[in-house]
């Protein structure tokens, strides 16, 4: 038995469009695809097989499988803006750190939450030289000098707001000032000024001697009965009293408000004031925690005579 081979068509020249159609179509029969198709310069086809008639396929590179890559430059996720609105979060709140109380709050009674407020504070200082007030008087700004009606320099400043009696002898008195550090502040402004006035003086023997404080317990007082079961600590003449108001508290105008008591107490030793309004005017005491406890302790006791 012989089997005859089909004989392959030789052509010279361009190849006709029967042949690359047959070629196309065994390409898509064989699901060939060749990366460099076989295409004459020449126009000639050689004989043999041809490339575009491979049987074989041709292998594929292994692609590989893509990997997340991580930009440096990314920017971080957004964040949620709180929307106004009721929550929905379960987290327990963070707790605050506590605020801490002022020296006034230390000391608020339980009645009321009243704390009595400074208006003035009286401070001596030596200035360790001997002045001559009338130079002080006629090169200084804010000072007048009488010495027929006072031996003192009477000096003021604006900030803070006080007035200071200036002796011979070199003693200093700073009055009208509301706290500790605008007293302290004050009496140093004051040696200053007698310093730039050529004046060989020293700032020493600071020293607060009086504190007043004032406040309202908002209510009447019967000042008859607080008299007569105080009568030890307390005296009630309206006319000494008026004198007594007159003389230390010109600045203030509670002496409109009389009859009023006055009550000495002993511990802490600290003067009270005080009125048929309820207000109250305490002085003597050397630190403002005198007046504080002194309020405290006679609260109780204006609440006991306390007018219906």
């Amino acid at each position: 038995m012989s089997f005859a081979l089909p004989a392959r068509q030789v052509t010279f020249g361009r190849p006709n469009a029967s042949a690359v159609q047959y070629q196309q179509q065994q390409q898509q029969q064989h699901g060939l695809a060749s990366t460099y198709p076989y295409q004459p310069t020449n126009g000639l086809a050689l004989p043999g097989p041809s490339p575009l008639s491979n049987p074989y396929p041709q292998p594929q590179p292994q692609q590989q499988p893509l990997q997340p890559t991580v930009s440096l430059s990314q920017s971080p996720p957004p964040t949620t803006v709180p929307v106004a609105g009721p929550s929905t979060s379960t987290a327990p709140p963070v707790p605050s750190t506590p605020v801490p109380l002022t020296l006034e709050q230390q000391h608020i009674t339980a009645v009321e939450g009243i704390v009595p407020t400074l208006q003035n504070i009286v401070a001596t200082v030596n200035l360790d030289c001997r002045l001559d007030l009338k130079t002080i008087a006629l090169h200084a700004r804010n000072a007048e000098y009488n010495p027929k009606r006072f031996a003192a320099v009477i000096m003021r400043i604006r900030d803070p707001k006080t007035t200071a009696l200036i002796f011979a002898s070199g003693k200093m008195v700073v009055t009208g000032a509301k706290s500790e550090d605008d007293s302290r502040l004050a009496s140093r402004k004051y040696a200053r000024i007698v310093q730039k006035l050529g004046f060989d003086a020293k700032f020493s023997e600071f020293k607060i001697q009086n504190i007043v404080g004032s406040c309202d317990v908002k209510f009447p007082i019967r000042l008859e009965g607080l008299a007569y079961s105080h009568g030890q600590f307390s005296s009630y003449e309206p006319e000494v009293a008026t004198r007594f108001m007159l003389l230390l508290f010109f600045w203030l105008t509670f002496y409109k408000l009389f009859p009023g008591l006055i009550y000495r107490m002993i511990k802490p030793k600290v003067v009270l004031l005080i009125f048929v309004s309820g207000k109250i005017v305490l002085t003597g005491a050397k630190v403002r925690e005198e007046i504080y406890t002194a309020f405290n302790t006679i609260y109780t006791v204006l609440c006991e005579f306390r007018k219906p």
